[in-house]
């Protein structure tokens, strides 16, 4: 249904809903690019929303709208693929609600909750999904495998989904239940708190995982080997040529540097700096 200034939504079942959300979400990363990286997958993932919004290809208004969310759609996306779903979810009842009701919902808003939440949900679902689950999974394959068993790597695949489909699924289902009430629990704050405890949950797993999983180092010694840089630097902040590395390339994405440059100086410059002696 629609309001006097609205369009008329296709109407579909909650379980059609809910199955192309999740089959959709599987197809997430198939067109990953260094530039956008996960924009082409979601916008394949919330299409179907969007045609039933603006079902009337007859209706220039509702082509201008259609291809409005469309291009909305196509901005940076990044998330772990399994909760991306409660993303996809939680954007398709937004725009169906901006569907209704255009001059009292703000589109910019469903963009916004987007960024807010790919960085806190990717925290949690990266060291879940592949820091604990996919290592358990693959460590029991991987040992049942050296033994010359075939049940290792059907092992370690049954694992893997039985974690991820049905999180995936209820990520899609939670999600779009939750963009329905999504203003009201704004309004009253509700929603703040809870996007704050994320935030600092995600920036915990973000910084565990640079620790970890950025290993920058230097071989620089003088006077003999006396006097050794990296115990000097591990001594002030441990990680602290990771540290700096991860602050630079942020500092060059704050700065919208292409992201083809930024590789091209993670290659170029990590060969020169090792080629001289300085990393390891």
């Amino acid at each position: 249904m629609a309001d006097k200034n609205g369009t008329q939504i296709q109407q579909v079942s909650d379980k059609k809903r809910y199955s192309q959300f999740f089959w959709r979400s599987w197809a997430i990363q198939d067109s990953w690019n260094y530039e956008r990286q996960m924009n082409m997958g979601f916008l394949y993932g919330i299409a179907p929303t969007i045609d039933r919004c603006y079902p009337d290809q007859n209706d220039p208004e509702q082509v201008a709208k259609r291809k409005e969310a469309y291009e909305r759609h196509m901005a940076f996306y990044n998330c772990t693929p399994q909760l991306s779903n409660f993303v996809l979810g939680l954007s398709a009842s937004m725009e169906e609600e901006y569907a209704e009701n255009p001059d009292t919902f703000d589109p910019e808003s469903i963009n916004a909750v987007k960024t807010s939440l790919m960085g806190p949900l990717s925290g949690i679902g990266d060291s879940f999904f592949q820091g604990t689950i996919r290592t358990i999974a693959f460590g029991l394959g991987a040992s049942l495998a050296s033994q010359g068993n075939m049940l290792g790597p059907i092992l370690a695949m049954v694992i893997s989904a039985a974690f991820s489909i049905p999180i995936t699924w209820l990520a899609g289902k939670y999600g779009y239940e939750m963009g329905r009430s999504y203003l009201e629990k704004l309004q009253s704050g509700t929603m703040e708190k809870v996007m704050y405890a994320c935030g600092i949950v995600g920036l915990m797993a973000i910084g565990g995982m640079a620790a970890t999983l950025i290993g920058v180092t230097t071989p620089v010694s003088l006077f003999d080997g006396t006097f050794v840089l990296q115990d000097v630097l591990d001594g002030i902040v441990p990680g602290i040529l990771s540290l700096a590395a991860v602050m630079g390339m942020y500092g060059l994405i704050k700065k919208n540097v292409n992201t083809g440059w930024i590789l091209a100086i993670c290659i170029v410059g990590g060969i020169l700096l090792s080629a001289v002696g300085f990393l390891a």
